[in-house]
């Protein structure tokens, strides 16, 4: 049996961490994390871990720390890496690493020649790093679990997105798959919202002058229909838009579109602002500043349910029948 419970963060998602304290009324362990001037990372726990069970919750993604300064998603990495020795090194009972979002977890296979497979290193990483056991939420691709030897819990923001659609009594409509890599995802979220799929299928065409153009096709009915795409992740919104405007100009009446993760790169919020969009729904996976949180965008807690998985692993609980139905 550990000790009790010990919560840290790092400037991943400062706001998400506080929340998480407040559900399971356990306050945040005092700890220092910053950059020298030479760039190094430091950190320094304000109290003792010996013995104890310690959550680190750390986003491999893109932040804003204290000040309103960037931190990038290879500084967040490192800090979740530094704060898992340091809590080692402090002999901690058990370290386990809670990150809402899975950084180069897209980079899950070698799909051309010479290239890395990201995913594997940075979970060889926290393993060597010196944690005990992985959280995580909806993994960009599920074999990412195989990459650790420790013990993994991949949660899933499926029911709370899929709830809070259902809730909205959207008529005639239809679920869609943003492309043939979506649809077994989107297939489950449609079963659960008792509605129709539909799946945009893209292929890459060779235009007369040698570059490269996708022609987008549709299977299923989306015309005049209400649509809400649903995938794990928006990034730079590049091919959200496309197929939001390819859905219109099928006949697609209101479109809404539906992630886990909200990463939100470069132009992400320019485009999701002028697109044919009624409503972009994402979780707090990742920090958002306000400057990114526009007008047509709804962020959804994961807080209560990972403070209510912590408990659950910190006394020993089963955490697969959160999700029986």
């Amino acid at each position: 049996m550990y000790g009790e419970i010990a919560l840290f963060t790092g400037n991943g998602n400062r706001e998400l961490a506080e929340e998480i304290s407040r559900e399971l009324a356990v306050p945040m362990c005092p700890a220092d994390v910053f950059k020298f001037s030479n760039q190094n990372i430091f950190c320094r726990l304000k109290t003792s871990v010996r013995g104890k069970d310690v959550f680190i919750i750390q986003p491999i993604a893109m932040s804003y720390d204290e000040r309103g300064q960037m931190v990038t998603v290879n500084d967040n990495l490192m800090e979740l890496l530094i704060m898992i020795d340091t809590a080692k090194r402090d002999s901690a009972g058990r370290i386990t690493a809670v990150v809402p979002y899975y950084g180069y977890g897209r980079t899950d296979k070698k799909d051309q020649p010479r290239v890395p497979i990201t995913a594997r290193l940075v979970a060889d990483l926290i393993i060597v790093a010196g944690a005990d056991r992985f959280l995580t939420i909806d993994l960009h691709a599920g074999q990412i679990q195989g990459f650790f030897n420790i013990q993994v819990d991949e949660l899933t923001a499926f029911y709370l997105l899929s709830d809070y659609m259902r809730n909205k009594k959207i008529q005639n409509g239809v679920v869609v798959a943003g492309d043939i890599g979506a649809t077994k995802r989107s297939r489950n979220f449609a079963q659960r919202l008792d509605l129709p799929l539909a799946v945009i299928e893209k292929r890459r065409t060779q235009r007369p002058d040698g570059s490269k153009a996708q022609a987008l096709n549709i299977i299923g009915d989306v015309k005049g229909k209400n649509c809400i795409i649903f995938d794990d992740e928006i990034d730079t919104a590049g091919t959200m838009v496309e197929a939001m405007n390819f859905l219109k100009q099928e006949g697609a009446g209101d479109i809404y579109a539906c992630v886990t993760h909200a990463v939100l790169s470069g132009p992400a919020v320019e485009r999701l602002t002028a697109a044919p969009v009624k409503e972009v729904v994402a979780t707090n996976t990742i920090h958002l500043p306000p400057e990114k949180q526009f007008a047509k965008f709804t962020r959804l807690s994961v807080a209560p349910l990972l403070a209510e998985v912590i408990r659950r692993i910190h006394l020993g609980i089963s955490v697969g029948e959160l999700f029986n139905e």
